[in-house]
């Protein structure tokens, strides 16, 4: 089968593909989680616990919405870059649009669900009092613009699916320096506290958004004109994928809710612990969050072009490069882990927790990574519904019961262990069954502007996927 011509990942070593995307995304990532860590830092610096724990609530929510958007990210992924690797521009710039789109009215209509049921929302998460009132002036702020996330998302994707991880880098990079400038200013230059952090996010997300659209427009033409026409003949086969990606992204912030829920039993000092290993292992491995989306498109292109053997090679090179870069990070972490506590102004628990976190608990990563690694194999594969059911699993059978035992037996300490602990199971059960499907990968080739046959309409073709998929 013969490639396209922006089908880049379809020739050369992997391993270097696999480095070069899971780094070049990752420093648009890392900024972006550096910046929320900088803002937990500054708020630190106000001398106020109930502001640094209603940082932590907020972000818990916050994070429900990102994991939407990042779902729906992942349906641009594997139809674009599949596209991409069957030589179809057209239908990579149609699914760009139709699942932009998508993302445009998911965007709007979840914020207005939180928002006008913010204080259930809170409460749910633990937080009561002043609290949770910092908390929810937080979110009226920066919720109203989480359609501006999802654009900026599906607009560096599909960069990022043209082999452009330069390009791509560069709106998350300048975005979060927009954040960094802005912080000081509005928080202490301004007297505004907590209210400057979330407009500093907000003029963020705009800059983002701007700097993403400009080079996938001027370069690749990336999106065609918006029309509801096309929005509605995509939709069947953009949440086909999107549905379970969202699904499966969703359920990291349902079990992070679990735990924060947990850990406010111990009071606004463990939570404060929380929110600084929240806001600091996206930084430190922001590298392994990135990998899922990295090697999506390397996956898609190769398996659009029908190069199984480069999409095996793929699978183990990212297991490789996760278990490399967990345990350089946490030698760093181990070393550091005194500066890192005194940069919060921790104390008592919350030094506790971070030093636990640091080590040895970063060392879980490896298995989070590998599960990102597996689900963006499933996602690209069609098998997005294994995604779905192990990442549900690990963040509800593998995280509740843990850390309700954890606690029980070791505080807020036990929190931490139970949770750690229970992402081993369902990470070993991801490498498994990525493994195999990578072995036998589906034989269809599976022309996607046809799916609304291969979906919904009754054909041979649409059975034998649906048999395929196990989407019974």
């Amino acid at each position: 089968m013969t490639r396209g011509k922006n089908a880049k990942f379809t020739t050369g070593n992997i391993m270097r593909h696999v480095s070069v995307s899971s780094f070049t995304a990752s420093i648009g990532l890392m900024a972006i989680y550096a910046v929320d860590l900088i803002d937990l830092i500054f708020i630190s610096m106000l001398g106020y616990e109930e502001m640094a724990a209603a940082a932590g609530y907020a972000s818990a929510l916050m994070f429900f919405t990102s994991a939407i958007n990042i779902g729906l990210s992942v349906a641009a992924s594997v139809l674009v870059s599949r596209s991409i690797g069957e030589d179809d521009e057209l239908e990579a710039r149609e699914y760009a649009t139709s699942t932009a789109m998508l993302v445009m009215v998911v965007g709007i209509a979840i914020p207005l669900v939180l928002l006008t049921n913010i204080e259930f929302f809170v409460g749910l998460l633990g937080a009561t009092g002043q609290v949770a009132e910092l908390a929810a002036t937080y979110l009226w702020i920066v919720l109203p613009f989480t359609w501006v996330s999802g654009l900026s998302m599906v607009t560096v994707v599909s960069l990022r699916c043209y082999g452009e991880n330069r390009l791509a880098m560069y709106p998350a990079l300048f975005g979060a320096l927009t954040n960094a400038v802005l912080d000081p200013i509005l928080i202490f230059a301004l007297g505004m506290g907590l209210p400057g952090a979330a407009w500093a996010t907000v003029a963020a997300r705009l800059v983002t958004l701007g700097l993403a659209l400009y080079p996938a427009l001027r370069k690749h033409n990336a999106f065609v004109r918006p029309r509801l026409r096309l929005l509605w003949r995509d939709l069947q086969t953009v949440t086909h994928f999107a549905n379970r990606a969202v699904l499966a992204s969703v359920a990291t912030p349902i079990g992070t809710a679990i735990v924060t829920r947990e850990m406010s039993k111990y009071g606004p000092e463990a939570v404060a612990g929380m929110a600084v290993i929240g806001r600091m292992a996206p930084v430190a491995f922001s590298v392994i969050w990135a990998l899922s989306g990295a090697i999506g498109p390397i996956i898609g292109q190769n398996f659009g072009a029908g190069h199984v053997d480069r999409v095996r090679r793929t699978y183990l090179d990212a297991i490789k490069f996760v278990a490399i870069y967990v345990l350089f990070i946490t030698m760093i972490l181990f070393a550091f882990r005194g500066p890192i506590s005194d940069l919060f102004n921790a104390e008592n628990l919350t030094r506790d927790l971070i030093y636990l976190y640091c080590f040895p608990l970063a060392l879980s990563s490896f298995f989070s990574g590998s599960v990102f690694v597996a689900s963006a194999s499933f996602n690209t594969l069609g098998r997005p519904s294994y995604s779905t059911w192990l990442n549900w699993g690990q963040h509800t059978l593998g995280t509740w019961p843990f850390v309700v035992a954890g606690g029980v037996l070791m505080g807020a300490h036990g929190v931490l262990i139970g949770q750690a602990l229970g992402s081993v199971i369902f990470a070993s059960i991801a490498i498994w069954l990525g493994w195999r499907l990578i072995k036998n990968p589906p034989q269809e080739n599976m022309r996607h502007r046809s799916h609304s046959a291969l979906f919904g309409h009754g054909s041979l073709i649409a059975h034998t996927l649906q048999k395929h998929m196990g989407d019974k």
